[in-house]
């Protein structure tokens, strides 16, 4: 089922692309054949939003292969990725085809795991000097682990110059890419255009009834608790109310923290509110 779900967001992005033709004459806010997408996918999700970024920026892609591919069931991937963290061992990746040398930008992705960067990657940190590199991430995610991942690759990668706001997209969000990708390739001067730029949140307040129940509405099938809301700020975009809730909650480790939901509910008819990424 994956496998078939893979296939048919890559065709997505595919159609998506060849119909609507943006930047195949390498028009964006790079010199073309600058820019590598060179990214890690274990599901098919984080494949889809690599070609959607090598789509809009007509880049180069390559997708970063391993010597022993993860190919067990999900709790078997799980299993080997906690004993190599354990152990801190790395997974070893086939050779790049990709000239580094060639490109001043790497768009570098892959899913989040554990709340960092997949095991991959790290293979692949070892395996290859990124230095003087401009590195951007972009991963996909269940809750959150874009922040965290990017400071992980900074200090993983001193060499390089890592752009430390990234991309990232829950996996149950997918859908919501060709639109935000353009918005985040744009506001990075990585590609020509205008958005309309986002307003601020307003200043947070403690959470009503009201409020409390849009958060139990877009988190109630994330099947992990994502905390107690306490306060939360909002704004009001051209084609969604955004919520960011204050929320108490746990660590892996048991330990009280305090951390960010973020929650949109958008303009169309019979949207639904869902939550797009969780900061602690």
């Amino acid at each position: 089922m994956k496998k078939i779900l893979s296939i048919m967001l890559a065709a997505l992005v595919l159609v998506a692309c060849n119909s609507t033709g943006e930047n195949n004459d390498g028009e964006n806010g790079m010199e073309p054949g600058r820019i590598l997408v060179l990214y890690y996918s274990q599901t098919g999700a984080t494949d889809s939003v690599a070609r959607e970024i090598q789509c809009q920026l007509d880049a180069d892609i390559e997708e970063i292969q391993l010597e022993n591919p993860y190919n067990g069931t999900y709790d078997e991937t799980i299993e080997r990725c906690k004993k190599e963290m354990e152990t801190g061992e790395v997974p070893a990746v086939k050779p790049i085809k990709a000239d580094l040398g060639k490109y001043d930008v790497i768009f570098l992705g892959y899913p989040v795991w554990f709340g960092t960067y997949a095991r991959p990657i790290a293979g692949l940190v070892k395996a290859v000097d990124f230095k003087d590199k401009k590195v951007v991430t972009f991963c996909t995610l269940g809750s959150g682990g874009l922040q965290s991942s990017t400071a992980d690759l900074a200090k993983a990668l001193p060499g390089a110059k890592v752009v430390m706001e990234g991309y990232g997209v829950r996996n149950a969000r997918i859908s919501a890419i060709h639109d935000e990708v353009e918005r985040f390739l744009i506001e990075h001067e990585f590609k020509e255009g205008y958005v309309t730029p986002l307003p601020a949140f307003m200043e947070d307040h403690p959470v009503t009834s009201e409020e409390k129940a849009v958060f139990d509405q877009a988190c109630s099938d994330y099947p992990f608790p994502l905390g107690t809301p306490v306060a939360v700020a909002t704004r009001t975009t051209d084609t969604s109310t955004d919520y960011m809730y204050t929320v108490n909650s746990k660590d892996k480790d048991g330990k009280n923290v305090v951390g960010q939901v973020f929650v949109t509910v958008g303009f169309d008819e019979g949207s639904k509110p869902e939550f797009t990424q969780v900061v602690r």
